[in-house]
């Protein structure tokens, strides 16, 4: 009967379970580059970390005028709000003296004693005494009325107060909230491209063409009045004339986003504060600047005209005469000369 017991069967090579085991073992030797062909990040080439960089430049840019914009529509709720409150407490003090006039009212009334007018008139010792206080009476009524409606008039107006005041505490809130998206947004991308840069060495983070952006830089930080002499007289006006002075004196300040001066800026911090020092008040951010003039096509550009760049308008500089602009580009360099050239033209405003 032994003979005929079915044998126990081992597993074959190519079973379930030692292909799961083989397949185990060459993930790990893969990941940990037993075999030699790790899938280490791929390394790029100085050229495609800096092509990297200002794409993450651009994209912070994106996003910090989308946050300058909503930085500013929180300011404008908050002041709203504040003088909300304000109007609110005038009125709770007009609703506490119109409570005082009726209670006082209210107060003479109940000294009278409230009797039927007609019974105070035959209890009278002085009939012709009670019909000129019975005309005072009547007239206090009167002013009891008045008063009612005062308070009634005070209570309503600040229930209006208090709805739109709470209409604004909401707008504010989501205002901030949205801040802080944009705030994230621009941390983020702008850690990435530290890490990215820190990745080269300082030769290799030079762009192209940067030692004659450096040359120009200097020739116009030497003598900011003097050099951009002819710039300014072929300035469309005196207060264009006077921006275009107030950016060749802030060559070489930082860019730090949502900047706006006098030390640093971003790039529609430093058009703001420029036109702002000649006395013209411009929107804070890139999309509202745009529409804030009248458009110029680019072979008509005068100094102090507004240069934009990118199909999403989120870059601006301003235009200083022979194919340059003075802009804050970004956080690895300086407020600074620059050919138009260097990016995607959009557009030209002329602010006067």
């Amino acid at each position: 009967m032994a003979a005929h017991r079915k044998p126990r069967q081992r597993p074959l090579a190519g079973g379930p379970a030692r292909t799961a085991a083989t397949i185990a073992l060459a993930s790990a030797a893969t990941a940990t580059g037993f075999d030699g062909t790790g899938h280490a990040e791929p390394q790029l080439t100085p050229g495609q970390v800096r092509a990297e960089v200002a794409k993450l430049y651009r994209q912070a840019e994106t996003a910090t005028e989308k946050y300058n914009g909503a930085k500013e529509q929180a300011d404008e709720a908050r002041q709203r709000l504040r003088g909300l409150q304000d109007r609110a407490a005038r009125a709770e003090e007009r609703l506490d003296a119109a409570r005082q006039t009726l209670g006082s009212v209210a107060a003479a009334q109940y000294r009278s004693g409230g009797l039927d007018p007609a019974m105070q008139l035959a209890l009278s010792d002085d009939p012709d005494r009670y019909l000129e206080n019975a005309e005072f009476v009547e007239r206090a009524g009167d002013r009891q009325s008045a008063a009612v409606r005062r308070v009634r008039n005070r209570l309503r107006e600040i229930e209006q107060l208090r709805g739109a005041a709470r209409i604004e505490l909401t707008s504010l809130k989501a205002r901030q909230a949205e801040l802080r998206r944009h705030k994230t947004t621009v941390t983020g991308k702008l850690g990435s491209a530290r890490q990215l840069l820190s990745r080269l060495t300082p030769q290799e983070r030079s762009r192209p063409g940067g030692s004659t952006d450096r040359a120009t830089r200097s020739a116009g930080a030497r003598d900011p009045l003097t050099a951009p002499g002819s710039a300014l007289a072929e300035a469309p006006g005196t207060r264009a004339a006077a921006a275009v002075a107030y950016a060749y004196r802030k060559l070489g300040s930082p860019y730090v986003w949502g900047a706006t001066g006098p030390n640093a800026f971003d790039c529609s911090g430093l058009v703001q504060a420029a036109y702002r020092s000649a006395g013209v008040s411009l929107p804070r951010t890139t999309y509202a600047q745009i529409a804030a003039g009248r458009r110029v096509p680019r072979s008509e550009l005068r100094p102090g005209d507004l240069v934009f760049f990118y199909a999403g308008i989120s870059h601006v500089g301003i235009y200083v005469g022979d194919g340059r602009m003075i802009h804050a580009p970004n956080p690895s360099a300086p407020v600074r000369v620059a050919p138009l050239d260097e990016m995607p033209f959009a557009g030209a405003t002329r602010v006067v």
